[in-house]
């Protein structure tokens, strides 16, 4: 799971080319319409999972963007999970000591009943988590289209392909907000519920539902 660079929405050159006349501007604009989007990637499945929030990269847009992932399983893929393992950068959004990001993954094992594993990437290895590869392609399959609009975004990453499937795509218009945290008393029992690895205390957490 990981958020990608904000996607700015106009006629701006993306590199490469394309058929027609398309041509596009130079420079930033000053463009207000931009979109984050926020990737999972089922490495069991190779099924793609991509929300495009329309307001800031939060800790709390990424833990609802997982919340869609598991609404959208089946009865019985739920069940035939023991545990879910998330692969995630130690970006400030999600890192192992975001008090907000980590009181919502609490939130979320004891919702699914299954014990989660946070595993991070230590710093300048994230080209290794297997979203970040889904995002190589997708630059690549859009690369000279002028995203004009946000349907036209949303087209293109429609029709991209990961390991032979087409991505699940959707559009959060959801306002979040920046700055949310839990104050010390708070965390003191959110971190009772997690089980820090102790040679990676901060890379290897488990969380266990109640």
């Amino acid at each position: 799971m990981d958020c990608k660079a904000t996607v700015e929405i106009g006629e701006y050159s993306r590199g490469g080319q394309t058929r027609g006349y398309n041509q596009a501007q130079d420079h930033d604009m000053g463009t207000k319409e931009k979109y984050a989007p926020c990737g999972i990637v089922d490495e069991d499945t190779g099924q793609l999972y991509v929300t495009f929030g329309s307001s800031y990269k939060t800790s709390d847009f990424m833990v609802d963007n997982l919340e869609q992932w598991w609404t959208s399983l089946s009865i019985t893929e739920k069940q035939q999970l023991e545990n879910i393992q998330i692969k995630v950068d130690n970006g400030p959004e999600n890192s192992g000591i975001r008090r907000q990001f980590l009181k919502r993954m609490v939130e979320f094992a004891d919702q699914t009943k299954k014990s989660i594993q946070l595993l991070y990437f230590p710093p300048y290895h994230s080209k290794y988590n297997p979203i970040e590869r889904c995002w190589g392609i997708l630059e690549r399959h859009w690369n000279g289209t002028l995203l004009r609009n946000a349907q036209t975004m949303l087209a293109w990453v429609k029709t991209m392909t990961w390991k032979g499937l087409n991505p699940i795509v959707k559009l959060s218009k959801k306002v979040y907000q920046k700055g949310i945290s839990l104050t010390k008393k708070e965390m003191k029992e959110i971190e009772k519920r997690l089980e820090r690895n102790p040679h990676l205390p901060k890379w290897d957490i488990l969380i266990r539902p109640s």
